[in-house]
């Protein structure tokens, strides 16, 4: 791959990566799951929130009130992975630590079937718990992620090239000071949304991440193709997108059509494209993503 080739591939990718009313689960059971934190709120159908790449679970603070507040029916699982946001890091693959602890999360708290609403990064794991642990899932939303994200730039990239282009990222960012590697997450993060308020919000949870594990964890998904996987996902899905932030790189058609091309394996995909937000929609379109969630889930 060119080297100009790749400067715009990280340029887009580094945009759509990085990505408090709940209550900290009990001390001893993190023990059990030290890929993540887990914060609960209300009583009934359990529904699961993944937030993004160096993101805190508070990014869901208004979902939950709005899905787990004291007049609805449901409980509210919200993670908040390690080495993201304050959170401790651990040692080892992210990623492949926090699916196979989630699953036994949900299999330790009886929670059944719940549905899974992931975020940016957290949709990635979403779809992998989905993939990998078809019984412990039900319905997904997944909010601005996509199945092969390095491929948003060329499509028929193959697996040795993505996982090339995943290496040669890793270590640009590795080599990067600290200084260096901050001054890029702000200016990554200053378009993820549109008030000032929630990017400096946005930012401060990346500044309070750990730089290992983020760089690790983006090059995971850069380095992954999930698109004839998700032809094995059985539960309903609902893909939610966004456009705004990204129409310096192609138009709305454009993105809407790499939405449904690299979902097209999954069977009876839903996707519905906001107008109105950036990468955070939760925050730039509360009422539209609440309002397909409520629809979804019903």
């Amino acid at each position: 791959m060119n080297s100009s080739l790749l400067r715009r591939c990280a340029a887009f990718i580094t945009t759509l990566a990085i990505a408090g009313a709940v209550h900290a689960a009990p001390a001893a059971a993190a023990a059990t799951h030290p890929a993540f934190q887990v914060g609960v709120t209300g009583k009934g159908t359990p529904v699961i929130l993944i937030p993004g790449l160096a993101s805190s679970g508070e990014v869901w603070q208004g979902t939950v009130a709005h899905l787990c507040g004291p007049a609805q029916q449901r409980q509210c699982h919200v993670l908040t992975l390690a080495g993201f946001a304050g959170a401790a890091p651990v040692a080892g693959d992210l990623l492949a630590q926090a699916e196979s602890q989630l699953a036994g999360y949900i299999s330790d708290n009886h929670l059944g079937q719940p549905a899974i609403i992931g975020h940016s990064l957290g949709g990635f794991l979403a779809l992998k718990l989905a993939i990998d642990h078809p019984q412990q899932v039900g319905r997904l939303v997944i909010v601005d992620a996509l199945p092969a994200l390095g491929a948003t730039q060329l499509p028929t990239i193959t697996p040795e090239q993505l996982q090339g282009m995943a290496a040669q990222m890793r270590a640009a960012m590795l080599a990067q000071d600290d200084t260096s590697f901050a001054q890029q997450q702000r200016r990554s993060v200053a378009g993820m949304a549109s008030k000032p308020d929630d990017v400096a919000r946005i930012t401060g949870w990346g500044m309070r991440s750990d730089k290992n594990t983020v760089i690790a964890a983006m090059a995971t998904i850069i380095g992954t193709d999930l698109r004839q996987d998700v032809a094995r996902i059985t539960t309903p899905t609902l893909v939610l997108g966004t456009w705004i932030a990204y129409k310096d790189y192609a138009p709305r058609a454009a993105i809407e059509a790499t939405f449904r091309s690299q979902y097209q394996k999954l069977p009876g995909v839903q996707i519905a494209i906001s107008d109105a937000a950036r990468h955070f929609i939760m925050y730039d379109d509360p009422d539209w993503l609440h309002g397909q969630i409520d629809q979804f889930l019903k």
